[in-house]
């Protein structure tokens, strides 16, 4: 260990040579710079000289030194030298003992190994805040020296105790953050999934491995009434609680949205503005489908949200690229609403960006590797969710949240599909019309086996929405039936966009009476604009559970 070239940078080591007049001043230098005149009697007084680093004993030093230090020497490592602070920590070792027995701790941390490769290679290894036996924490730095005729390694351990603790109550607080991050996360998404009569869903949320990746990914299913079902998956740009946060305010107004029953894309402008006015730095994706039985279409609408994926009873796999406006929280645009068939048998997916998204590909390579994967899944929709989340190599050390939401249109096939039916009359003429649509009506509950008390209960909505209908609206009119496993759809269509309301009619008034009717008789109704104009006026009667084998017509089983 040679110290040599640090030696002319220690001050004692410069007098040492001035006094050996190995740096003399010259004479016409003299009492200029650092020693004022009055102060030279002071100064030329003979001082104790201080030993140059040459002169101090290597062992001396290092018998000092705080740090741990360990000399080990030959193949098998034996202890040539011990200091201090390393006795103090671990106890005296005998000098000459070979490491592997006499030096416990650094077998038990994993250093012997270490030494090996030191001696080997004649480079020094370093290995960060390892805990010793002694419950401390040490930076271990080992380096390779020469030792006369053989060579050794010089184990350097530095206490980081403090760092180390320092370290691990920021990474516990950092795992206290995520949990409640996640916490909130899932407590401000469904805990159940509505189930729609026509639908089958199943969704899934896979939190990131970090704190950081905990997000603002949400998804909802909500049942609109009339049979339809609006669907909505989103994801908040941000991390943390503050995203799970503004998920959740969202999540909610969507919910208040819906119940609207507005177009896909007034939903948006809607959630645009509310975003804005949540957090103007705070941006979110989103998009909301509603799916109509009668048409057999997923009408949506996306505000920068990845596109919906459908694949049909044959397996074809068909994206819905447009139109798309930009996330929520930017302002002032206007969305736009599309359409796409899911007929029977049809399934769909809506999913969130930590799905198909990875920092060495392109994202439409991992939405092209989402349409393969959707190709081939069949079974129910939450075998498909568990099977596109493994395909897309999603972990528990995904570097980001992601939200699946399935969807699938069963086709109905044998007893089964008797509970299920439509039937429609297209309302020609004036006032005639009505007594037409009662005897529709009653045809065909008769047919579909209802009990007498459902049967008066149906064809009296049915005729008081056509008597409204043709008394304040405008061609063209259709009376709708539809029958469920779980209820039955009563609904009026015409061309007059005015939407009725529930009012109080006077004893004295003609007219006012037939809503009010219809609300106290049904188990729900309700009213919305359909997208080319008119309206549609609909309520349903909660079919009873079906009774066990062997009951007859009044159990409500066909």
């Amino acid at each position: 260990m040679n110290f040599t070239r640090w030696s002319a940078r220690l001050p004692g080591t410069q007098r040492r040579a001035a006094a050996r007049g190995e740096h003399a001043v010259p004479p016409d230098r003299r009492g200029e710079g650092s020693v004022p005149p009055a102060r030279v009697g002071q100064a030329a007084e003979p001082s104790r000289p201080v030993p140059a680093v040459d002169d101090l004993r290597v062992r001396e030093v290092l018998d000092h030194v705080p740090s741990l230090v360990a000399l080990v020497h030959g193949p098998d490592h034996r202890i040539a030298y011990l200091n201090g602070a390393y006795t103090a920590a671990f106890g005296p070792r005998p000098v000459g003992a070979p490491a592997r027995g006499a030096l416990p701790e650094l077998e038990e941390l994993g250093l012997l190994n270490l030494l090996d490769q030191v001696l080997r290679s004649g480079k020094p290894r370093t290995v960060k805040s390892r805990k010793a036996p002694d419950g401390r924490s040490y930076t271990f730095t080992c380096t390779p020296v020469t030792q006369g005729d053989g060579n050794g390694v010089l184990v350097f351990a530095t206490d980081v105790t403090d760092h180390a603790e320092a370290a691990e109550r920021l990474r516990a607080s950092e795992r206290r953050q995520r949990e409640t991050a996640v916490t909130l996360q899932r407590s401000l998404l469904p805990q159940e999934l509505e189930e729609p009569d026509d639908l089958r869903v199943a969704a899934t949320y896979h939190p990131g491995g970090t704190e950081a990746a905990v997000g603002g990914d949400w998804y909802d299913v909500i049942t609109l009434g009339g049979g339809r079902t609006a669907l909505v998956i989103g994801d908040v740009m941000g991390r943390g609680v503050r995203a799970a946060a503004v998920m959740g305010q969202l999540r909610t107004a969507v919910r208040a949205y819906a119940r609207l029953d507005l177009p896909p894309h007034e939903v948006l402008q809607l959630l645009d503005g509310l975003a804005t006015e949540i957090d103007a730095n705070q941006i979110a994706t989103c998009v909301y489908a509603v799916h109509d039985p009668n048409e057999g279409t997923l009408v949506h609408a996306s505000a920068g949200h990845l596109p919906i994926l459908v694949r049909d009873e044959h397996g074809t796999v068909q994206r819905t690229d447009e139109p798309t406006g930009p996330p929520l929280g930017t302002g002032g645009w206007m969305y736009s609403s599309g359409s796409i068939p899911l007929e029977p048998g049809s399934t769909a997916v809506l999913y969130t960006d930590g799905l198909v998204e990875r920092r060495d590909e392109d994202l439409d390579e991992g939405i092209a590797a989402l349409e393969r994967a959707l190709a081939g899944a069949t079974g129910t929709p939450q075998v498909i969710c568990d099977r596109l989340v493994r395909s897309a190599g999603v972990t528990p050390e995904h570097d980001d949240d992601v939200a699946v939401l399935v969807l699938q249109h069963p086709a109905r096939t044998g007893p089964e599909s008797e509970l299920f039916h439509n039937a429609a009359l297209e309302l020609l003429g004036g006032v005639e019309a009505a007594p037409r649509a009662r005897a529709f009506a009653s045809g065909v509950l008769t047919s579909w086996r209802f009990s007498s008390d459902l049967h008066d209960l149906g064809v009296l909505a049915a005729s008081e929405l056509v008597a409204n209908s043709l008394q304040h609206g405008t061609p063209p009119m259709r009376l709708r039936l539809r029958r469920t496993d779980r209820r039955l759809i009563v609904e009026v269509t015409d061309g007059d966009d005015h939407l009725p309301r529930r009012r109080r009619a006077e004893p004295a008034d003609e007219t006012g009476r037939g809503i009010a009717i219809v609300a106290t008789i049904a188990s729900n109704w309700g009213s919305r604009r359909t997208p080319g104009g008119g309206k549609a006026v609909w309520c349903e009667f909660a079919l009873p559970k079906p009774a066990p084998q062997g009951a007859g017509p009044e159990g409500g089983t066909p």
